[in-house]
């Protein structure tokens, strides 16, 4: 393993920050982070594994963090924390699940690489008011380079993401490409914290109803947000069950009618919403994970990526599709394909309860609450696809 101040040294080969603080250096559990912030957010990046921790804003005394902050439940289980790995807002490539024994016996690991392996800055820049951050992780066993880019612009509570993949092997091949966005306590809270997803077709994930925890059918089609019970009733999936005790997967094709669809976690008390929009054409597939344990320390994943579930290579590949959808990428020979998203964290007006759409237009994001009423409107100037 590569010593964390190593791993600085080489993120700062291509220069240190600006006197205007645009990235820092920073911690998250005695992890050593990136700090990119303009005069609205702070996002944290870990350099070992890539992942996002934290994202506050600035003018927040609480600095509320909706991300999951795993490290904490490790260390409440008395268990220290790893280096990277699965916190927050991670990148699952090339590989979304478990492995193979084959797999396993030749090195790789669940959710693919980039999250086990330290990524590398390439450059860091400022122009006006965009700043950027652009990484890059090798991945070794698979063959492939991730480069991603993130952008602030001041004055937005946006975060732009552009990343590539690129093939170094001479052939045609399908590729396992989610991005693990995760939401946790305290932000997620019991009976409060509501999810919002736009239009999609719902299916349970497959199971042999075992688990004391599930609360779901196996494999079950429904209309979101009402979802079936193993007691045949129904159940509101929006907000996490109030005591929390259970843990379920469900899947959803997102409309490929859309060029983009979105997915957002509201927590009306503390008006704190948080939204991710991405191109249903890269990321047709958004899986929701329930981990929801009696300790209250949760989790909730808001997984969009190539595929349904997080199942491994050989079983995706096998299944090919749900819904008439692919459960996969191709990654043609020796070519680069794209993943574009963009990420925002918000205070809300009094009174909102959820989101209904979102309409990206002319350098706005128009948040749309039709129970309440509210229209929500952000600026988000830079253009992702």
């Amino acid at each position: 393993m590569i010593a964390s101040g190593l791993i600085l040294m080489l993120m700062f080969a291509t220069g240190p920050a600006s006197a205007d603080e645009y990235l820092r250096e920073g911690e998250f559990h005695g992890q050593p982070t990136l700090v990119l912030s303009n005069d609205v957010l702070e996002l944290s990046i870990l350099p070992f594994g890539g992942a996002l921790p934290k994202l506050v804003l600035q003018n927040d005394e609480e600095q509320n963090n909706p991300l999951w902050d795993s490290f904490r439940a490790r260390e409440e289980r008395g268990r220290p924390a790893r280096p990277g790995g699965s916190v927050g807002h991670f990148v699952c490539v090339d590989g979304f699940g478990p492995v193979s024994e084959e797999e396993r016996a030749a090195g790789l690991t669940g959710h693919g690489e980039a999250h086990t392996l330290p990524w590398v800055t390439r450059s860091s820049d400022k122009e006006g008011k965009v700043a950027t951050l652009t990484q890059a992780v090798q991945l070794p066993r698979v063959h492939e380079l991730l480069t991603r880019t993130i952008s602030l612009v001041d004055g937005e509570n946006v975060v732009y993401v552009h990343s590539t993949l690129e093939s170094q092997l001479a052939f045609d091949r399908p590729v396992c490409w989610a991005e693990h966005a995760t939401i946790g306590s305290p932000f997620l809270q019991a009976g409060v914290t509501v999810v919002d997803i736009s239009p999609n077709r719902a299916l349970t994930r497959p199971h042999e109803n075992e688990n004391p925890l599930y609360r779901l059918p196996s494999n079950e089609e429904f209309t979101w947000p009402m979802a079936p019970t193993l007691e045949g009733g129904q159940i509101d999936l929006r907000a996490a069950p109030a005591p929390p005790n259970s843990m379920d997967h469900t899947a959803h094709l997102l409309d490929p009618n859309r060029q983009y669809a979105f997915v957002t976690a509201l927590h009306p008390d503390k008006r704190l919403l948080l939204g991710y929009i991405f191109p249903t054409e890269q990321y047709p597939w958004l899986q929701i994970w329930e981990h929801y344990p009696a300790t209250g320390v949760m989790a909730r994943g808001l997984e969009f990526g190539s595929q349904a579930f997080d199942l491994p290579r050989r079983d995706v590949v096998t299944e090919n599709q749900i819904f008439g959808q692919l459960l996969y990428r191709w990654l043609p020979a020796r070519s680069t394909i794209e993943g574009n998203y963009a990420m925002f964290w918000t205070k809300t007006p009094e009174g909102m309860l959820g989101v209904d759409d979102i309409e990206w237009k002319d350098g706005k994001l128009h948040i749309q609450d039709q129970r309440s009423g509210i229209n929500l409107t952000l600026d988000a100037s830079l253009d992702l696809w």
